[in-house]
């Protein structure tokens, strides 16, 4: 089973075309990197999977039905901003938050509102930062916490946007292997959006990069080639291999450089 299919998909903010004429689908259990510079859609189709936004033309499907808001079978981790939250408020309170849904503010949780932010916790590995002043945590921790959100309910597909920005490399590869190994523990499909390349190469099982309007799926070994990457963007692309590290260049520059600032944002 797909748990993500395009078909022949076109999505426009207004006039402007931002994806043309896209196809490809995400298998059940999958992890897929969602790479591409700015500018290039990645934010536009995740909010077209979110059911926020319905294509021009084309189909999508997602885990088998036409997208809608507000699916609890879909975990969302949106891009971190700067955060301001209560002084007082702990990770579990937002676990616990996300556990209650609609609930958010009651004073009392139930018990099964309970069980289900400890399991989420559990799976994110952030059971031992639970108490902690969520304004205390590091960019790091407070990560795990938010993917702890994102887990509530046991969704069947993961989708994180940027989650990498502001960690330093370290941090980048534990957040990488924490999400591998929640997938591959539960079966959950995940899209993992990223301008960084290198810290995904040899966790993902494919990769689905935008660019120019257009999209690439296959293997990392398949899709970031300069062959590839000059088609999707019409331009003549480098693709660089220097003791394990991916560089994609063009004019002389790495377009991860560029790459920072994102090209929409979902609300």
């Amino acid at each position: 089973m797909n748990v993500i299919e395009f078909d022949h998909v076109t999505l426009a903010h207004g006039k402007r075309e931002i994806l043309s004429d896209v196809s490809f689908s995400v298998p059940d259990g999958a992890f897929v990197g969602l790479l591409g510079a700015n500018g290039a859609g990645k934010t536009t189709l995740l909010r077209a999977i979110l059911g926020l936004m319905k294509p021009q033309a084309g189909r999508i499907s997602v885990l088998g039905r036409e997208p809608r808001r507000g699916n609890p079978l879909i975990g969302y981790l949106p891009q971190m901003r700067r955060l301001a939250p209560h002084p007082g408020l702990t990770g579990y309170d937002l676990v616990l938050g996300a556990a209650g849904g609609h609930r958010w503010g009651w004073p009392v949780a139930s018990a099964s509102e309970r069980k289900a932010a400890w399991a989420a916790l559990d799976r994110a590995g952030a059971t031992a930062l639970a108490r902690a002043p969520f304004a205390e945590l590091s960019g790091g921790e407070r990560q795990r916490i938010l993917i702890a959100q994102a887990l509530i309910g046991e969704p069947k597909l993961l989708l994180l946007d940027e989650p990498l920005i502001s960690l330093d490399a370290g941090h980048q590869r534990s957040m990488v292997d924490l999400v591998r190994d929640v997938s591959r523990r539960s079966g959950i499909a995940v899209l993992f959006c990223s301008h960084e390349i290198n810290p995904l190469l040899d966790a993902v099982d494919s990769v689905l990069y935008l660019g120019s309007g257009q999209a690439a799926m296959g293997s990392v070994d398949e899709v970031i080639t300069a062959p590839v990457l000059s088609s999707l963007y019409s331009a003549p692309i480098t693709v660089l291999r220097v003791e394990g590290r991916v560089f994609v260049m063009t004019g002389g520059i790495e377009m991860e450089r560029a790459a920072h600032i994102h090209d929409d944002h979902v609300h």
